[in-house]
């Protein structure tokens, strides 16, 4: 069996690797709570410094009236086997202290940091811890004085926050409650034994610790508290007789303090036949002796904890990926990887496994066709218009049968029309198509430690979609002038001409020019030329989308980071390292998770080893 010191020790070994760590909890239970500690609760002035200052023996602390603690205090105690005494700030933990006249300064100096120099508290803990071979091995915990009314320069709030705090840490199932109370006071009026009463009801957790008995009125004493007849506890009372303030005055070392508080006892006619479990040095060995047995009863909860946290900051680990090896094969592996897992969700939103690619669809069928019928044809092919193209169109001499460059030049600016809906469709599919890369970007997950390859693949896409864009708006276009190049003979065969020759014979018995001012047949060519682009119309709306289709679309499902692997596979191993450039503060998780990793995973065997030796 491993012995109290070596066990103990090793759970403020734990909990100060937890503190550096910051391993304070969150959801759940944390390490640090999980192992017990001992909190030290009482009302202003009840004697918990000179309490705490016994169990140390070494005047440390800062004095003075009103509120003194105003941050609470973790103090973890460890016992060394020989060498000179000497304290440990967590906020400078590069610095020694072995003048503890320093260290009761530097208490008040860290208070006023966050504080001010106000009488104001904070609820965030100052961690002290000593070394030296006259402690056993302890952490206690010293919280503000409890009170029951503010005063000056304190806010209203100030009884319910010391309250509050003093709760959020006695309420833990692990916290052992050192409830002091002075002897000079009725027991029943104890704001430290009220509170362990209603936090620890079966008092499982409670010692009562009676300070002050060497300042009782003459002929009274505190017997009956000390002997469990008064308010009695599971645990047994322990008196205290503190320095007093002549000692304190002449700087009494706590050495001395201790003998004179053991000869009190040893003479006390009250109380001389509990003197072997009363003072200072008792306390400190009930209260380690005690911590031993929760920490044994706690282990198979403790190792459950563990292997339970360890779990988790393994898939933590998991998920926001592992350390980058050196090697440049194993980076540009990754690098390609990390680039197939984002054409993986690109590809996934095209086809409909993640939304925006409907969107693609949506231009097709909502926004072509809508553009298709916002062009002008009625003001292309107006009378006045048709009139004024057809005569420029036969120069000086009149046409005898048709105009026929009349119709192909109306024809041809009727179809220039279709350039403008045909682009836009193509610059319409190019931004959904960058929208979706970028959403594809953030939602793969294994690209989230790797802003700058983030960076590289957004810019390596965009390129390769302009690129698709630029042989899209050619293709479309030629479309569109394909459709001018080459009319439709057989439309135009079909055309009934003989109504028209009769029209223009009825209406020109003067000649051709008369021709030209007939409303009845510009407007008939009007309509034969309007017919004809409805028939281009129709042509082009199937025919648009599926050449922005093939050439923008296919080729991002097919090639959209082709030129990319081209480049990385051609790349020196220090462009790699750099392309695989994580976020600092990413960076900072992982390398916060492997210290807590660490940790837990030898906390787990130092448990193992020093509990069951």
């Amino acid at each position: 069996m491993a012995t109290m010191e070596s066990l103990i020790g090793l759970v403020n070994k734990i909990q100060r690797a937890c503190t550096v760590l910051g391993d304070h909890g969150g959801e759940g239970m944390s390490l640090w709570e999980a192992l017990p500690s001992v909190a030290v609760v009482g009302g202003q002035s009840s004697g918990k410094s000179s309490v705490l200052e016994s169990v140390v023996g070494r005047d440390f602390l800062p004095r003075g009236s009103g509120i003194v603690t105003r941050r609470p205090l973790v103090l973890q105690l460890h016992k060394t086997e020989s060498g000179a005494e000497y304290a440990e700030f967590l906020h400078a933990p590069k610095k020694r202290f072995t003048d503890f006249a320093a260290v009761r300064k530097e208490i008040a100096d860290e208070t006023d940091r966050i504080t001010g120099k106000t009488k104001q508290i904070s609820n965030i803990p100052i961690h002290l811890s000593i070394y030296s071979p006259h402690v056993v091995n302890l952490t206690l915990i010293d919280l503000p004085g409890l009170t029951k009314v503010a005063v000056e320069g304190q806010s209203e709030s100030i009884v319910e926050d010391i309250e509050n705090m003093v709760r959020s840490y006695v309420e833990k199932p692990n916290c052992i409650i050192l409830a002091i109370s002075p002897a000079n006071q009725d027991i029943a009026t104890s704001d430290a034994i009220k509170l362990a009463r209603e936090v620890d009801p079966t008092g499982e957790r409670t010692f009562g610790v009676l300070t002050k008995l060497d300042l009782m009125d003459k002929g009274t004493n505190a017997a009956d508290v000390l002997e469990g007849r008064a308010y009695r506890l599971q645990h047994p009372w322990v008196g205290i007789v503190n320095r007093s303030q002549a000692d304190i005055n002449k700087n009494v070392d706590m050495i001395i303090a201790r003998r004179k508080e053991r000869e009190y006892f040893e003479t006390s006619p009250d109380y001389g036949h509990l003197a072997n479990k009363m003072g200072s040095e008792y306390l400190a060995k009930l209260l380690s002796k005690h911590l031993e047995i929760v920490i044994r009863q706690r282990i198979p909860s403790i190792i459950a904890l563990i292997n339970k946290t360890i779990d988790e900051l393994n898939a933590e680990l998991d998920r926001i990926g592992r350390p980058i090896t050196a090697d440049g094969g194993a980076q540009l592996y990754m690098i390609l990887e990390l680039c197939r897992a984002f054409d993986r969700v690109f590809k996934e939103h095209l086809d409909g496994g993640r939304p925006g690619g409907d969107r693609i669809y949506g231009v097709f069928d909502n926004q072509l066709p809508a553009a298709l019928k916002k062009l002008p044809f009625d003001r292309h092919l107006s009378l006045k218009n048709v009139q004024r193209v057809v005569t420029e169109a036969d120069g000086y001499q009149p046409h005898l049968i048709a105009p026929e460059q009349g119709y192909r030049r109306l024809i041809d600016g009727s179809i220039s029309y279709f350039k403008g809906p045909a682009e836009a469709s193509v610059d319409a599919v190019h931004f959904v198509l960058k929208e979706l890369v970028r959403k594809s970007i953030a939602e793969t997950v294994e690209l989230k430690r790797f802003p700058t390859l983030q960076n590289d693949i957004a810019t390596a896409a965009n390129e390769a979609l302009e690129r698709f864009r630029e042989e899209s708006r050619k293709t479309v276009l030629r479309l569109v002038e394909m459709e001018s190049g080459y009319l439709t003979v057989d439309f135009f065969r079909k055309l009934h001409m003989e109504p028209e020759k009769k029209q223009e014979k009825n209406a020109n018995p003067s000649g051709p020019n008369n021709d030209r001012l007939n409303d009845n047949y510009l407007r008939r060519i009007g309509s034969n030329v309007n017919a004809y682009i409805g028939m281009v119309c129709d042509t082009l709306k199937n025919t648009i989308p599926k050449a922005v289709v093939y050439c923008q679309v296919r080729e991002a499902k097919r090639s959209l980071l082709s030129n990319f692997y081209a480049q990385v596979g051609r790349r020196e191993k220090e462009r790699l390292s750099a392309m695989l450039d994580e976020d600092p503060q990413l960076m900072e998780r992982r390398t916060q998770i492997a210290k807590r990793l660490e940790l837990y995973k030898s906390a787990r065997d130092e448990i193992d080893a020093v509990a069951w030796k």
